[in-house]
């Protein structure tokens, strides 16, 4: 079964948003609803909650994010993963540093769009600034679904 693993330092606002936004995109999409997301954090501290900005953009989408736990990137999780979408250039080097054997299948969230670009940590911010960053995402799963697909649907392949 297909899973695709989502980076952040923390794994307490922009992974856990992203791992339920695109949780949310493959219900709606009958032929992949078996797919795994998860996400991690490559300085997470174990057990945390969400932020709770967080946890108040996703309920703004319908999505529930009060059940998630923060976990630390591991070399389980890398292995198992297919695809490992990260938020900033620093992660893709931290995992390639930490775990070189799956390098080949990290690559930057924001590169699904065609672009290459750090997105910004909201953890510590206002409302507004985790709003944004919700909005970013939810826009870069979006556009991006179509390369995430292809990316996994490669990966499974061989």
């Amino acid at each position: 079964m297909p899973r695709v693993l989502f980076v952040c330092t923390g794994n307490l606002c922009r992974s856990p948003m992203a791992e339920a936004l695109l949780r949310a995109r493959l219900a709606c999409d009958e032929t992949r609803r078996d797919w795994r997301v998860g996400s991690a954090g490559t300085w997470a501290a174990e057990g945390r909650r969400a932020s709770a900005y967080a946890i108040e953009e996703m309920a703004q989408r319908g999505i529930e994010l009060r059940a998630h736990r923060s976990r630390a990137v591991t070399r389980e999780l890398m292995t198992e993963a297919d695809l490992v979408l990260a938020m900033t250039r620093n992660h893709v080097e931290t995992l390639g540093a930490a775990f070189p054997e799956d390098i080949s299948k990290v690559h930057l969230l924001s590169e699904m769009t065609g672009r290459e670009y750090d997105i910004h940590d909201p953890y510590g911010g206002s409302r507004l600034e985790y709003a944004s960053v919700a909005s970013e995402l939810s826009r870069l799963i979006e556009d991006g679904y179509e390369r995430i697909v292809a990316l996994v649907e490669d990966a499974t392949d061989g």
